[in-house]
C-alpha cells in the first residue's frame, strides 16, 4: 500500500531557521511553528483543491501539464490549432525549458510574428496586462513599485501568429536609480528593448491622480528616441474611475488631440466604451491642444488608444486581438510550446518576491535576499523546493515570520498556490529565514 502523500501548495513546511554565524562555526536554532501532521492535512483541504482545473497528462516517468513542452517533442499532442490556441505550461526542469527554447520553431506556411514592447512608468499594470495577455501568471505582480526587477519575455502563439511580450520594468530616471541604489537594469532595460521593437504598448494608470496628467520626461525621451516604432496607448484601470469624463481630459493631454496623424474629435473619445479600440477620425476639434506645445506632455503619434481594465479578461481581449493583426509576415522565434524565456527557477524566485511584496510593510521586502537551497522532483512527480529568505536584521525576521509563523506560512501557501498553475504539477515548497551578521 502506496504511503499517503500531502503534496501541494497547501503543504507548508516552513521551518524556520535563526543562524548565528561566528567566525569558526555556525548554530542553528530551529523554530517550528506549527508542526503537527493535522496542520498539513488543513493546509492540503484548504488550498489543493484549486489545483487543477483540467487533465493532467503523465509523459515519460515524470508528471506533466496539458500542452507540456514534452508532449510537443513526443508527438503526444497534434498540433492544431485547439492545441495552438491552449496555454502552454512551463516545465519545472531547466533542462528541458532551455532546450525548448532553443528548439527549432515549429512554424505553419505563412508565419506572422510581432515584437511588443510594454512601456510605463512603475506599477502601472504592465506585468498584469501581459499575464492576461499570454492567459497564465508568469510574471509576478504586486501594489507596491519595482516588482519587476529586469526585463522578461513572454510568448503567445496563436494559428500562424507569434506575438513576443517584453514586459519591462517602469521607467525611472537615472537620479532616482542612484537616489535608491536601484539595480541598473531598471534603468537600462525598457531602452535595449526598444531596440528590437516591432510595436510599443505605453500604458498609463488612469487611477493615479499623480502620474495619469502626463507621459514621464523619460517616458518621452524614449518615444522620441524610437520614434520610428509603431506606438498605442493604453489607459489601464479604468474601472476604478468614479467620473468617466477624465477619460476625455486625459486623452487629449497624452495624445496631444491627436491620434494616426488626424485631430482627435473628443466626443467619440468620451463615448469609447471599455475594452474597444478609440478610433481616430479626420473631424478636427478646435478644443484639442496645439501639438507644438513646447512643454510636451503627450505623445501625439500613437496609432491607436484603449481603454481597458488590465484585471479584465473581456478588456483584454480586443487589445490582444489587435496585436495578432499588427503582425507581419516572418519567422517564428520560438516554438509553440514556449510561453516565457524565464528559467524555472526564476519564476518561482520572482513569485514568492511578489509574496513578500505584498505581505510586508514599506521597506523589508526590498531587503530580503533568496537563495534557492534545493530544487528537484519527489518521488510522486511533484516540484520539490527549499529557498532561504536572508534578512540584515531581527526585527525584519520577525515581520517576516509573523505570529505563531503566520506570515512566513502564507506566503509559501500563496507561492505554492501559483506555482502549480504555472508548471501544472504538485508544488511542495519550504520557505527558511536566515538572519545575516
Amino acid at each position: 500500500m502506496a504511503a499517503p502523500s500531502w503534496r501541494g501548495a497547501g503543504l507548508v513546511q516552513a521551518v524556520l531557521r535563526v543562524w548565528q554565524v561566528g567566525p569558526h562555526v555556525a548554530r542553528e536554532r530551529v523554530i517550528p511553528f506549527s508542526s503537527p501532521l493535522s496542520f498539513q492535512r488543513r493546509c492540503v483541504s484548504c488550498v489543493a483543491g484549486s489545483a487543477f482545473s483540467g487533465p493532467r497528462l503523465a509523459s515519460a516517468s515524470r508528471n506533466y501539464g496539458q500542452g507540456s513542452a514534452l508532449d510537443h517533442f513526443l508527438g503526444s499532442s497534434q498540433r492544431d490549432s485547439s492545441v495552438t490556441s491552449c496555454v502552454p505550461a512551463v516545465s519545472m526542469h531547466r533542462d528541458e525549458q532551455d532546450l525548448l527554447l532553443v528548439h527549432h520553431p515549429d512554424m505553419p506556411e505563412n508565419p506572422r510574428v510581432l515584437r511588443v514592447v510594454l512601456l510605463g512608468a512603475p506599477n502601472a499594470g504592465k506585468s498584469t496586462l501581459s499575464n492576461q495577455l499570454l492567459g497564465r501568471k508568469v510574471f509576478p505582480v504586486s501594489k507596491k513599485v519595482h516588482t519587476t526587477r529586469c526585463q522578461a519575455l513572454g510568448v503567445i502563439t496563436e494559428k500562424e501568429t507569434q506575438v513576443i511580450l517584453l514586459d519591462t520594468p517602469g521607467i525611472i530616471s537615472p537620479g532616482k536609480q542612484k537616489r535608491h541604489h536601484l539595480e541598473l537594469s531598471l534603468l537600462e532595460d525598457p531602452w535595449k528593448s526598444m531596440e528590437s521593437a516591432d510595436l510599443v504598448v505605453v500604458l498609463v494608470d488612469v487611477s493615479d491622480k499623480w502620474t495619469r496628467n502626463q507621459l514621464s520626461p523619460q517616458l518621452l525621451r524614449c518615444l522620441t528616441k524610437f520614434s520610428q516604432i509603431p506606438s498605442v496607448l493604453v489607459m489601464n484601470k479604468i474601472d476604478c474611475l468614479k467620473r468617466k469624463s477624465v477619460l476625455l481630459e486625459l486623452t487629449a493631454a497624452l495624445t496631444e488631440g491627436v491620434v494616426n496623424g488626424k485631430k482627435l474629435e473628443m466626443r467619440q473619445a468620451f463615448h469609447s466604451q471599455p475594452g474597444t479600440c478609440c478610433p481616430s477620425p479626420a473631424v478636427k476639434d478646435p478644443n484639442t491642444l496645439s501639438v507644438g506645445n513646447p512643454q510636451r506632455i503627450g505623445w501625439p503619434h500613437f496609432k491607436e488608444i484603449f481603454m481597458l481594465s488590465a484585471l479584465s479578461q473581456e478588456d483584454v481581449k480586443t487589445l490582444k486581438q489587435y496585436l495578432l493583426t499588427q503582425a507581419q509576415p516572418g519567422p517564428w522565434e520560438y516554438h509553440s510550446a514556449v510561453l516565457t524565456s524565464q528559467t524555472p527557477e526564476e519564476i518561482c524566485a520572482n513569485i514568492i518576491r511578489e509574496k513578500l511584496l505584498e505581505h510586508l510593510p514599506q521597506e523589508v521586502p526590498y531587503n530580503v535576499q533568496q537563495k534557492t537551497a534545493l530544487w528537484e522532483e519527489g518521488p510522486g512527480g511533484e516540484l520539490v523546493i527549499q529557498q532561504k529568505l536572508l534578512v540584515p536584521k531581527e526585527s525584519y525576521m520577525k515581520l517576516l515570520i509573523g505570529p505563531k509563523g503566520h506570515v512566513i506560512s502564507q506566503i509559501a501557501q500563496e507561492a505554492g498556490r501559483d506555482l502549480m498553475n504555472i508548471f501544472l504539477c504538485d508544488v511542495d515548497i519550504h520557505l527558511s529565514v536566515k538572519l545575516l551578521k
